[in-house]
């Protein structure tokens, strides 16, 4: 055999990757294309092959190497022409004596790994996390057994991570779980105890018999003779070579092989490939790399601390990078959707059947329990208000219950807060009413059309001035980079709160800031009686900035409006009253305005909305600084 130096391919635009998986070790038989490790950068994760098949003679990296484009990975004991390497593909000897002498040979070797069944041992075992390499204070972020389980040698335990690299543990023992030391999220180093095994003997599986009668008769007349030699030639080479490590029941299977050939050559009739495979159908199976890697999904150790930062369960995450991995762009999605109340974790409906069972259960709880639940809250409370007295049931209008399910996403998912303060209309109030005489008596003589001036065209132009001052009011958080950026609009869209027969509409009254007051009046009466009609465009109702809500035609004093999303703030007015308001020397009647101003305190603080309020009432004090 030749010695051959494999090293890595072209990798494209990457520098330098970090190896975070070996996938063999010396002594291991690899195939042409066969998966040797997986490097990793900041952005990829990808697996290097082997350019040739042969027997891994020396591993020339560790985990957590750094690697690039024809770096030495490992040396290969590679096959002569002609010489075939993988056992798995040799032909069938044509010498039944061969055949059997293979056969008892495979049980010495494989005989701790063959067995179905287990029997216990008198002394524990301790199993301890192994040589890791350079890395210390791991972190355990998967545990794959639990105490009862049957564990085979080599078989991972748990999985543990870095900053740079994932790794799964694997047992150095076979036998029953019997006390787990660690949990999720523990932090282990080399030495460090996991979990204490109860020890078990191996025995030695029987083959499943699955030729007829006849074949198997044929077969005994056959190989019996051959099968004992091999089992007397496989014993003795046991005992010189293998003795310290051949167990007591490997032993017994050897020196009771001429005893098994009705089973172990039935078998073998019937299924020729498995005989001629004895050690294949013992070992691990090859690393696949197109599937994803059982037990943990199929993400980079990064994205997966990325997912742990959030608390979101990666098994519930739909990756779109290639052969389905979850990339950062997911985890972010998947949080997006689960504060939108569009998708549920399991963790919130297990929880929320819960709390349904607890409020009474039943298909009337179920129904009654959606308006809450996906917010953690007890179920709605389902009454039969007719066993108080009569009742009458009306179906709530569309327009009713998009803009509930509207208001409930912003009045929970905003951390909204409102300032109330008062503003002296009184002279802008009679410069309104004086304009509307003058509008009025032009109308009747035919000069110009009559349009009636409302205090709301006032306060959109107010608010107009007001979102010039403070911008931050004009904002609205950016939701592709996950509300970590604001945009900031140049243009200023006013929507208006139309009180409907069907419920609340907004109308918008775009580019307020080029109109004047007629020209917005006018189009605020337009707009308002489409809305009473139902007529308005989609087009009519999109688009706004900042939203005013007026109550002033009803009364009330003080409210808390609920913000718009995306919008970051909206303006509350109700009915104005005359009051006493002391100008230095005496109480004045004055007309004041309450103003309840509510904002987004995600992009605005306290000091901001204030002053917002404040200025707003000077324009509306004196309009002349619109001017300004």
């Amino acid at each position: 055999m030749a010695m051959i130096e494999i090293k890595v391919p072209d990798i494209g635009d990457f520098d330098e990757v970090t190896v975070i998986e070996l996938l063999v070790k010396p002594g291991d038989t690899v195939r042409v294309d066969q998966s040797l490790l997986t490097v990793e950068s900041d952005k990829a994760s990808m697996e290097i092959p082997s350019s040739h098949a042969g027997v891994v003679d020396e591993l020339k990296v560790a985990l957590g190497d750094k690697v690039k484009q024809g770096s030495l990975v490992l040396m290969l004991e590679a096959a002569a022409e002609g010489e075939v390497v993988a056992p798995s593909t040799a032909p069938e000897a044509a010498n039944p004596q061969v055949d059997a002498i293979n056969q008892a040979q495979a049980l010495v070797e494989y005989a701790p790994e063959a067995s179905d069944s287990v029997a216990p041992a008198a002394d524990p075992v301790e199993v301890r996390v192994p040589d890791i390499g350079d890395f210390k204070d791991v972190t355990v972020i998967e545990v794959m057994v639990k105490v009862g389980d049957s564990i085979k040698l080599e078989q991972s335990l748990i999985t543990v991570e870095s900053d740079k690299a994932s790794m799964e543990i694997p047992s150095d023992a076979a036998g029953v779980v019997q006390d787990l030391k660690v949990k999720l999220g523990d932090v282990v180093n080399v030495g460090d105890l996991l979990l204490v095994l109860q020890g078990v003997a191996q025995a030695v599986a029987p083959a499943p018999a699955t030729a007829s009668a006849d074949a198997v008769a044929a077969a005994d007349a056959v190989a019996a003779p051959h099968i004992a030699a091999a089992a007397n030639t496989a014993s003795d080479s046991a005992t010189s070579n293998h003795a310290p490590a051949l167990s007591n029941v490997a032993r017994a299977a050897i020196s009771n092989a001429a005893d098994q050939t009705v089973t172990s050559v039935s078998a073998q009739t019937a299924a020729p490939v498995a005989a001629a495979e004895p050690a294949a159908a013992l070992t691990v199976p090859a690393h696949n790399p197109t599937t994803a890697p059982l037990g943990l999904p199929h993400a980079s150790p990064s994205v997966r601390k990325f997912a742990r930062e959030l608390g979101v369960p990666l098994s519930e995450v739909k990756g779109t990078g290639l052969k389905g991995r979850i990339i950062d762009a997911d985890v972010q999605a998947f949080t997006r959707s689960v504060m939108s109340a569009t998708v549920q974790t399991s963790a919130i409906a297990t929880s929320e059947a819960a709390k349904v069972a607890q409020a009474g259960g039943g298909a009337k709880s179920q129904v009654g329990a959606s308006d809450g639940a996906g917010l953690g809250l007890i179920a709605w409370p389902v009454v039969d208000f007719a066993k108080f007295g009569p009742v009458k049931r009306k179906e709530m209008s569309r327009i009713k219950k998009i803009t509930g399910a509207n208001l409930l996403r912003n009045a929970v998912m905003i951390p909204a807060v409102t300032n109330h303060d008062d503003a002296d209309i009184t002279d802008l109030e009679a410069f309104r009413v004086a304009t509307n005489l003058v509008t009025e008596k032009a109308g009747k003589n035919g000069d110009q059309a009559s349009v009636k001036v409302t205090m709301l065209a006032f306060l959109v132009k107010a608010c107009v001035a007001a979102l010039k001052k403070f911008p931050d009011f004009n904002s609205s958080l950016d939701a592709e980079s996950d509300n970590s950026a604001l945009i900031y609009k140049q243009y200023f869209h006013i929507g208006f709160a139309a009180d409907t027969p069907n419920g609340l509409m907004v109308p918008v009254i775009k580019d307020a800031d080029k109109k004047g007051i007629f020209q917005i009046s006018a189009e605020m009466s337009e707009l308002a009686k489409k809305a009473r009609d139902g007529k308005l465009s989609p087009a009519e109702m999109s688009g706004a900035c900042f939203t005013i809500s007026s109550l002033g035609g009803i009364g009330g004093r003080y409210f808390t409006p609920i913000i718009n999303a995306p919008e970051v703030a909206i303006l509350g007015v109700c009915r104005s009253t005359i009051e006493p308001v002391w100008d230095g020397k005496t109480f004045q009647p004055r007309l004041m305005l309450p103003l309840s101003l509510t904002w987004d305190h995600r992009v605005i603080d306290g000091a901001a909305g204030a002053r917002f309020n404040v200025y707003l009432g000077h324009i509306l004090g004196d309009f002349r600084r619109v001017l300004l």
